[in-house]
This record gives C-alpha cells, sequence and structure tokens, in this order.
C-alpha cells in the first residue's frame, strides 16, 4: 500500500452509501492488478465482528480480495516495510472443496463446500489517515486488506464449530483482545454463506481451492514494527505474526 491520504481533504467522489461504485473501483483495482501478473488466491470478509464496526463506525459487512502475494505464513517475520498503519485481527480461515455458484448458497450448501480450516491472523491496513473511514472507503481500498498468515492446523468440520471457536489474542504476550466464533455474524459460517451470496451477485463467485479469512473474531488492535503477535483459537490452535523492526 502507499500513500496515506486524510479523508477530510478529499473529494468525496464515492460519497457515503454507494456501495455498488465502490465494488466498481475495488474490481478496477482488482483487473489491474491481475493484469500485471498477480494470482488471486481467495477472499476476505470484513467488519463481521460488533466490536470491529463500533471500532470503525459502520454497520454492515464488506469483502476483498487476497492475493498470493498478501499471504505471509512462510516469512520469518511480517515486513512492516510494506504497510502504512496495520492492526490484526483473529479470525478462521476456511479452504473450499467445492465452487459455491448455482443453487441456494444456503446454510447446508455452504458447510459441505467447506474442505477444511485453520487459525489465521488477519493485518488490515488503510490508506485514509487515522482510519477514519466510512463504508465506501474500506470496499473501495479492498475492505482494508493488507496481509494475512495462516495456522498450520486444518481441520474438517467434522472436527470443530466455528461458533464454538474462542479466541484469545496477545500482542507481546499481553492479551489485547477476545472474542468467540459467535462475534462474526453469528457464526463464521454465516459469514462465508454471505460472502457466497454476496460475491455471485456481484458476478465473481467463489471457487474451489479459494482462502476466505471470515472476519474478526474480537477488536481489532494496531502492530507497530516490533510487535509480535498471537493469536489462540481453540481446536484450531496458534498463529503467530512478528512484525520486523526496521520497516523493512
Amino acid at each position: 500500500m502507499a500513500g496515506i491520504a486524510n479523508a477530510a481533504n478529499c473529494q468525496p467522489l464515492l460519497g457515503t452509501t454507494d456501495i455498488d461504485r465502490a465494488y466498481a473501483v475495488q474490481q478496477r483495482l482488482t483487473d489491474q492488478r491481475v493484469a500485471a501478473g498477480a494470482r488471486i488466491t481467495g477472499r476476505k470478509i470484513g467488519l463481521t465482528s460488533p466490536a470491529v464496526q463500533q471500532q470503525l463506525g459502520v454497520n454492515q459487512p464488506d469483502f476483498g480480495v487476497l492475493f498470493a502475494d498478501m499471504d505471509v505464513s512462510a516469512l520469518s517475520e511480517v515486513p512492516s516495510g510494506r504497510l502504512l498503519q496495520p492492526r490484526a485481527e483473529a479470525e478462521v480461515a476456511f479452504q473450499l472443496g467445492a465452487d459455491l455458484v448455482e443453487g441456494d448458497l444456503d446454510d447446508a450448501q455452504v458447510r459441505a463446500a467447506v474442505a477444511c480450516a485453520a487459525s489465521a491472523i488477519e493485518i488490515v491496513d488503510s490508506r485514509i489517515a487515522n482510519w477514519d473511514i466510512t463504508i465506501t472507503d474500506t470496499v473501495a481500498d479492498n475492505g482494508s486488506s493488507g496481509l494475512y498468515v495462516l495456522g498450520d492446523r486444518w481441520l474438517t468440520l467434522d472436527e470443530f464449530e466455528p461458533r464454538d471457536v474462542r479466541m484469545h489474542l496477545f500482542a507481546d504476550e499481553e492479551l489485547v483482545s477476545e472474542g468467540t466464533g459467535t462475534a462474526c455474524l453469528g457464526d463464521p459460517l454465516s459469514a462465508l454463506g454471505w460472502l457466497a451470496r454476496t460475491a455471485r451477485d456481484y458476478g465473481h463467485p467463489l471457487r474451489t481451492g479459494r482462502i476466505i479469512l471470515s472476519g474478526a473474531l474480537g477488536p481489532m488492535v494496531p502492530t507497530p514494527p516490533g510487535t509480535i503477535i498471537r493469536a489462540e483459537l481453540s481446536t484450531l490452535g496458534p498463529v503467530t505474526a512478528t512484525f520486523s523492526k526496521d520497516d523493512s
């Protein structure tokens, strides 16, 4: 991400309510990235937790696109220099084993489409100074996506229930956020169902193999350079993100 704009000094080209236009901007930017060689790996759902909605002053979920270069799970450190004003959220990551294209996309169909799931840390970011955003700002800015880290324990839905997950998030060993799966639209699978229907409505349905980040299970927290974030999700286990100290 590059450049922080002050929302108060920007021409309000999108306004604050035209979400369709904001998604059109997101899609235009996505098409440009793909044309330049970027590879889409999935989607992220945002603004699913009442705590996060309250933090940002919005009242509905949104979604963004995940690209391969956003997955920093294999790196020893999260490169702080790639971020502007990052914050971390603990989430459930789903991997799809079937397309979500045809049919009603109801609860049973969505559940059946999930191959497995793991713990995840989404590192959200914003080009808008001080996160002074509206729903159209975050949608146009790819759902305020930054980077993400996936845990290494993948379970099927026969092995755990996403709504029953208990989450504790630590920054430098201090507990800074906690929540449960029910904080994510009542159930992370409900969030996935919302995304499946909404993405299809916008002409880009969810496909087999995609990674889907569920949305936050609790409040997001700032992650300045040098921070070590650890999320503990019951059953799914831990996932850690160590942010580089030198903005590299």
